[in-house]
């Protein structure tokens, strides 16, 4: 599983520089890099120059570095489909009578349960699958997407601009609500929900329920793990800039989200010039009340450059500044820290050894459950599911699952694929 790097801060103070910058450093100390973007504005691909998609894109002169910018408005006409058309069902009259759409149905529920069903019914409707923030919950299914795959080493994510970010990180608990009252609707329509729709597809719409309230909260459980995840906030050193940042701080503590650095961006260069140094020492006492405010949090400042970073060796040397000279990393699973000004602690998706006898394969997955995990393989080609989804395993040699040794060893899955018969 890939560690998770979010960036956030207002609109225009930097992030996007910082977020790459941090993506170039990291794959070129040689780890495996997906750098991902929810902004609509196409940022990212402004400051790499280079044309991002919304797949996994490799970046020109950095090896190891993969591209995406989500588009998550595109996939709103395949989200639960079958739930959007039960809602519509339940709710509309139709000239059926009784229940909204179930007309004389109805008569089949006691009093108390259809008192139940109205009072929910009126919880859910189609309108509310689709505003507001669902192409934020289609982000968050998007990123873990990614976020579970071993083959990726660091996850690097330029978030939208705060008050976005916020409402993306609120989701999970009005989805979870949600939810909980969709699954309540099914429980109680019960047998008249199968005269509906049949009983094979209403059970199809109660396990993509299921599924998707699951995928749900495992985010929830990814971002708040600080073994997985680390936000650091962008900022500039002026008053609305510094305000902002404490109120997105307190905001993302209470999501628990561990956020580990502030970097203040475009402070002024030290010059023996009145205005400049007045300037700066302004910039200065900005910087001072983060730190007091921000006590439990490292900050860290980068002065002003005098031309604007785009392209990737600009983006190098801002990476410079923030991680100092790039080290080579080694092939284990880690932990390993990256950085000067700003450190990040990182360890590898996947790692593998070899013997004469056997293929050992270290897949890490912290906080994974015993249960979540499956293992099979289709012709020769091997495959680890989790949660549902599932990621093909390269392998030196064809394997069958059955003849795979699979063991979880704390936050470790160690794959043992025997090389010779017998």
């Amino acid at each position: 599983m890939a560690r998770l790097l979010l960036f956030g801060g207002k609109g225009g103070v930097g992030k996007t520089t910082t977020s790459t910058a941090t993506a170039i450093h990291l794959a070129d100390c040689g780890l495996r890099v997906l750098l991902v973007s929810s902004d609509p504005a196409h940022s990212t691909s402004d400051s790499l120059s280079v044309e991002i998609g919304t797949e996994p894109t490799p970046i020109p002169g950095v090896e190891g570095l993969y591209g995406l910018e989500m588009d998550p408005e595109s996939k709103l006409s395949s989200l639960l489909p079958k739930l959007g058309n039960m809602v519509d069902g339940m709710n509309s009259g139709n000239g059926m009578g009784g229940l909204g759409g179930l007309g004389g149905l109805g008569m089949m529920l006691d009093p108390s349960a259809k008192d139940e069903l109205n009072d929910i019914k009126s919880d859910v409707k189609t309108s509310e699958m689709i505003l507001p923030g669902l192409d934020e919950a289609l982000a968050f299914d998007e990123l873990l997407k990614h976020v579970e795959d071993p083959n990726w080493d660091v996850i690097v994510f330029d978030t939208a601009p705060t008050g976005h970010t916020l409402r993306f990180l609120s989701l999970p608990e009005i989805i979870e609500a949600w939810s909980g009252r969709l699954l309540r609707l099914m429980r109680v329509s019960g047998g008249i929900r199968s005269m509906l729709f049949g009983r094979k597809e209403s059970e199809e719409m109660k396990q993509e329920l299921e599924r998707f309230r699951n995928r749900v909260l495992h985010v929830r459980r990814v971002l708040s793990d600080p073994q997985l995840t680390s936000f650091t906030l962008v900022t500039i050193p002026e008053k609305m800039g510094v305000n902002e940042t404490l109120r997105a701080y307190e905001s993302l503590i209470e999501y628990q989200l561990p956020i580990s650095s502030c970097i203040v961006n475009r402070v002024t260069p030290e010059f023996d010039h009145p205005f400049l140094t007045k300037r700066r020492n302004a910039e200065l006492n900005r910087i001072s009340e983060l730190e007091q405010q921000l006590s439990d949090v490292k900050v860290s400042a980068i002065e002003l450059q005098d031309e604007e970073v785009v392209g990737i060796d600009n983006l190098r040397i801002i990476a410079n500044k923030l991680y100092g000279q790039v080290i080579s990393i080694n092939d284990d699973l880690g932990p390993h820290e990256v950085g000067d000004l700003v450190i990040h602690s990182i360890h590898r998706g996947m790692c593998r050894e070899f013997s004469d006898t056997e293929e050992l394969i270290y897949l890490h997955f912290p906080g994974i459950k015993r249960d979540e995990l499956s293992l099979r393989s289709d012709d020769g080609v091997l495959f680890v599911g989790l949660n549902g989804r599932e990621r093909q395993i390269d392998t030196s040699i064809p394997v069958k699952a059955s003849q795979v040794g699979a063991k979880l060893e704390g936050d470790v899955l160690r794959l043992t694929i025997p090389l010779k018969e017998g």
